[in-house]
């Protein structure tokens, strides 16, 4: 079973950038397409209306289920401390592989819109688009527990070779 099959927790700008977020839910709705995530986000919905930590306690009971974070940068992303951060420091302190996936397009680290948080640690960048989210959902998790393994730090992305067989 690939990870893209299983819960996948994405964290973004709820304000600026749910339109990507939307996307990547009706990517894995359409029938035609070989993509599929179980949303970590239809578990334990929290309504805006509740506490800030009755929502972070939701949110780590979302990602508490999740085998990989899809981080949506986006413009102001870098900026959001009170749940992005948060949701970050949680995936990096237990374990959960995470994908940055850069909404300008951009194939590795943007250390303009990057969080400070993450901008060191072994996170994997890529631009967004279906075919290397899928690629990089069926294979950084366990490029990641390798390198984690193996005591490696820092950003990773995908070579234009890889884009390249992807047809990108």
């Amino acid at each position: 079973m690939r990870y893209y099959r299983n819960k996948a927790y994405v964290a973004f700008d709820g304000d600026k950038d749910i339109h990507y977020y939307n996307m990547i839910k009706a990517w894995s709705q359409n029938e035609k397409l070989d993509f599929s995530i179980y949303d970590a986000h239809d578990i334990n919905t929290a309504r805006d209306t509740s506490s800030e930590e009755t929502i972070k306690m939701r949110l780590r009971d979302r990602m508490k289920n999740s085998n990989v974070m899809l981080l949506l940068v986006g413009e102001s992303t870098k900026y959001l401390y009170k749940f992005v951060k948060y949701e970050l420091e949680f995936a990096l302190k237990n374990d959960i592989p995470i994908i940055a996936i850069n909404l300008n397009n951009r194939r590795e680290r943007d250390l303009n819109r990057i969080p400070p948080i993450i901008r060191d640690s072994l996170v994997v960048h890529i631009s967004f688009n279906l075919k290397i989210i899928k690629h990089a959902m069926d294979n950084w998790p366990s490029e990641y527990k390798k390198l984690k393994n193996s005591n490696e730090i820092g950003a990773r992305y995908y070579t234009e070779t890889v884009y390249n067989n992807l047809g990108l």
